[in-house]
């Protein structure tokens, strides 16, 4: 039996359960007080741990590769510049005709189809090859570059009174007076433009023009002219002018300006700088008219002859053009270069190519990068050649295809460039009444 309890214990035990557990608001406030203990002594021991740490080492946190790229606290690295514009390849040419400018389409087409930059055109033209240069470059609204053309237009009265400055040149060639202008081209240009391909109409890219324009660059200070040299080649009755060819230059616009190539009256009443051409002509070709009154008649293939005299008399402002960029059909029979023969190596395509030796290619072998179908003669256009329609023409074997494939390449494929882009346009300009330097220069010197 279980023991028993007095009266008096039991009462005692019974009231504490009452106390603790008899009433449901004395039983919340029980629990309240204990979660209020606990709450104290967790505060505590975290507040301790605190301390503790507090005293420790330090700890450095060891990020992971990615952590570094992609935590945002790091300090931003500075974004590189951006590139400097692209230098546009400059030409200038003179069209001077229908037929002219027929054949210099034709070489702007070929510019626009190769090159990978963009491009400056000069054409110093009459209102007929205007006419029609605009009228098939319209059809190119969206070209791979930005292109610019100018249509610089002397009047034909400008350019005799020009030469009538001058005092002593002239010409008896085909291209006649316009042909002349190669020889002033520096003063027609405007001053900001510093440099310049020239090349004749007769002529066509199957390359990149940049690469011809890159010479620039690995000339000599004092170089101020580069085109094609030629000293295997003999002809006493041109006072040995097929020396050179002055189809394909490079000029450096502004040092022929400063050295004033050509000499005027108006120069020689500013006085100053002397004009550089005239003491080479005598070298050359003795006083004009013979006695220092005329005008020179003893000078052959118009402009030619007196670069030809310019560069033999001051050959520091020359350097010869490789004849990469002057693959031509006159009296050279380009080289024997052509194409066929896909697989052929340099050195057995160097043993093929034919004058070429005692020359500045002697030794390297001719890569073709700009043709030139000069010499084809009975026709205004070399395009309309009779011989390219003869399959036994060597020429035509080497060349004719080149030539169907570029003539026959439509205008409309050289949009290439994507809508809208202020990049990728063309542009024409038309500057009228054209003024040559040294009239701008007389008019400098009176304000």
């Amino acid at each position: 039996m279980p023991p028993s309890v007095s009266p008096a214990n039991g009462h005692r035990y019974s009231d504490v359960l009452t106390l603790v557990l008899g009433s449901n608001r004395k039983r919340k406030l029980t629990y309240i007080f204990v979660a209020t203990c606990v709450l104290v002594l967790f505060l505590f021991a975290r507040e301790a741990y605190s301390y503790a740490d507090s005293l420790a080492i330090p700890h450095t946190r060891i990020y992971t590769p990615q952590e570094v790229v992609s935590d945002t606290r790091l300090p931003e690295m500075p974004s590189a510049m951006p590139p400097p514009p692209i230098q546009p390849v400059v030409f200038s040419f003179i069209m001077w005709s229908e037929d002219s400018a027929a054949e210099g389409a034709q070489l702007i087409k070929t510019i626009l189809m190769y090159s990978s930059g963009p491009v400056d055109i000069h054409v110093i033209c009459d209102d007929v090859a205007e006419s029609l240069l605009r009228g098939r470059l319209s059809l190119v609204q969206r070209p791979s570059h930005h292109i610019r053309v100018w249509f610089r237009k002397p009047s034909w009265q400008a350019m005799l009174d020009r030469i009538e400055r001058e005092g002593a040149i002239k010409t008896d060639h085909s291209a006649g007076l316009p042909g002349l202008m190669k020889l002033f081209i520096h003063e027609i240009l405007p001053s900001n433009v510093t440099k310049s391909i020239f090349v004749d109409t007769d002529a066509l890219f199957i390359s990149d023009p940049t690469l011809i324009w890159d010479i620039f660059s690995t000339l000599k200070p004092s170089t101020a002219i580069v085109m094609g040299s030629h000293p295997d080649q003999q002809a006493p009755e041109w006072h040995y002018a097929s020396k050179i060819c002055s189809c394909v230059m490079l000029l450096n616009l502004e040092k022929l300006r400063s050295i004033r190539l050509m000499d005027s009256s108006i120069y020689r009443e500013m006085g100053g700088v002397k004009a550089l051409s005239p003491e080479a002509f005598v070298a050359k070709y003795g006083l004009p008219g013979g006695d220092g009154t005329g005008r020179y008649d003893n000078v052959r293939l118009g402009d030619q002859g007196y670069w030809w005299a310019i560069v033999d008399y001051h050959p520091d402002l020359f350097e010869p053009l490789s004849y990469d960029f002057e693959v031509t059909s006159c009296l050279l029979q380009t080289y024997h270069a052509g194409l066929g023969d896909e697989l052929i190596s340099m050195e057995e395509e160097q043993k093929h190519q034919i004058f070429v030796k005692d020359t500045p290619q002697e030794g390297i072998t001719v890569l073709p990068k700009l043709l030139h179908f000069n010499c084809l003669h009975g026709t205004p256009r070399y395009m309309n050649w009779k011989g390219w329609s003869d399959p036994a023409d060597e020429l035509t074997v080497r060349w004719g295809p080149a030539l169907s494939y570029h003539v026959g390449y439509k205008w409309i494929w050289l949009n290439k460039g994507r809508p809208n882009n202020p990049d990728q346009i063309l542009e024409m300009f038309t500057v009228s009444n054209v003024v040559f330097a040294d009239q701008l220069a007389e008019r400098s010197n009176q304000l």
